[in-house]
């Protein structure tokens, strides 16, 4: 044989081994796939399975509430209304987090039930299909398995997006999700997806009004939106804000609920003219929150002209309030109206102070995070919710509360953490 042909030999030897190689490799990456997909659909199921076997929540004097003429929820009622402000839940609906998804149900199953609010807001992240951590690129798996437990508790509940709900390289647009919670009828979930003219999906009011159809309080949820200035993924932390056209929104239901009662008013006699009380609900902190707190940290940690501490502290790291990477004009217009006089964000998981700037209060809600953080399932301190009561008279009052207590009875057993 000619050294011409035995070369030859030898490259199709090496061609053959390479490519038994290639199909060998191809092979593994198929049989996991398929391996990790039946976990994650058999996971989930039992999840959604787990999520049914929570007691539905108790209440002698449910209220239940009903659309208005302009198709906004309202809760009618002369006593206190209760508030549960869940945040960052941080289900990530993969085969790489289930037991982590099951402790996230558990711990807002037994909030719940020991709250047993009147309406619960989730201000952003229910979702996490981060696939290095949640072994999955799937949002929809994640919404699903939070509304069975929300729909199987029976709580009036409704949700605020946050950034890792719709991540650029999920499965199921934000539109897709809003879809999904406005139009799978779920009986309690009030979620609404918002005027079509308006940025972002969520955009909605919800009333409270009393037996005399006065509107005491209204609750404004808005969309926070994602990321901003070609951070299509959220690794450089720069993080959208909210829009014009979404301030402007609000002071026009602002002004429109105001002309409403004060109509009322008219027609019952009664002279006095007052602006309607509001809170508002949402993701991503303003830039005032962030400054507002670094005015008190640099001021030894004492309140000054602007701010007044009311409780908690931050926990984050670096910039400590990682808030929208621009300036908007919505403090300025809350501040011009005079209506909003408390705002409830989460995106922080570890800050959890309460802050009151320019006679507005900002509270970060306590977060329920067991995957995102790493290592953070094993942290206690920063997870919770946050028990919001609004007075028949518009009034509110927040205080956060701590999921490591004994009245928090969880139906499957709590994980051992660090307080």
């Amino acid at each position: 044989m000619s050294k011409k042909e035995t070369d030859r030999t030898k490259k199709k030897r090496v061609g053959k081994i390479l490519l038994r190689i290639l199909c060998a490799f191809l092979c593994v990456i198929v049989a996991f796939i398929g391996v990790t997909t039946v976990i994650t659909v058999v996971g989930n199921k039992s999840n959604t399975k787990k999520a049914n076997s929570f007691e539905t929540v108790t209440k002698e004097d449910t209220l239940v509430p009903e659309k208005d003429g302009n198709g906004n929820w309202t809760f009618t009622t002369d006593r206190e209304f209760k508030i549960l402000q869940l945040t960052d839940v941080h289900i990530g609906g993969g085969w790489m987090c289930l037991d982590k998804d099951l402790m996230a149900m558990n711990a807002v199953a037994a909030m719940v039930t020991a709250e047993k609010p009147d309406l619960i807001i989730v201000t952003g992240d229910i979702a996490y299909p981060v696939p290095f951590q949640a072994g999955t690129f799937n949002n929809k798996s994640s919404a699903k398995i939070f509304a069975a437990l929300m729909e199987k508790l029976g709580v009036y509940w409704t949700v605020g997006f946050g950034n890792h709900d719709t991540e650029a390289y999920s499965y199921y647009s934000r539109s897709k999700i809003a879809d999904f919670y406005e139009n799978s009828g779920f009986t309690h979930c009030l979620f609404t997806s918002g005027p079509a003219d308006v940025d972002g999906y969520g955009n909605q009011i919800i009333n409270i009004k009393n037996s005399d159809g006065i509107i005491t309080q209204s609750l404004f949820i808005l969309d926070s939106h994602a990321y901003t200035d070609g951070d299509y993924f959220g690794i450089m932390w720069k993080y959208d804000n909210i829009h014009e056209n979404q301030v402007q929104w609000y002071k026009e239901q602002v002004e429109a609920v105001n002309a409403q009662n004060n109509a009322l008013f008219k027609e019952k006699g009664i002279k006095t003219v007052s602006d309607v009380k509001s809170l508002m609900f949402f993701h991503i902190p303003l830039v005032e929150q962030k400054d507002a707190w670094h005015e008190y940290l640099d001021n030894g940690r004492k309140d000054t002209e602007n701010v007044k501490w009311i409780y908690g502290d931050s926990g984050e790291s670096g910039q400590i309030v990682y808030c929208g990477n621009h300036e908007d004009n919505l403090f300025e217009t809350i501040l011009e109206l005079g209506s909003t006089k408390g705002i409830f964000v989460g995106h922080d998981h570890k800050n959890n102070f309460s802050i009151e700037y320019k006679g507005v209060r900002f509270t970060y809600g306590m977060s329920i995070d067991y995957l995102a953080y790493p290592g953070i399932y094993k942290e206690g301190a920063q997870r919770g919710c946050t028990v919001i009561e609004v007075t028949p008279d518009g009034e509110f009052d927040c205080h956060a509360e701590n999921y490591y207590q004994d009245k928090y009875v969880s139906l499957y057993e709590k994980e051992s953490v660090v307080l």
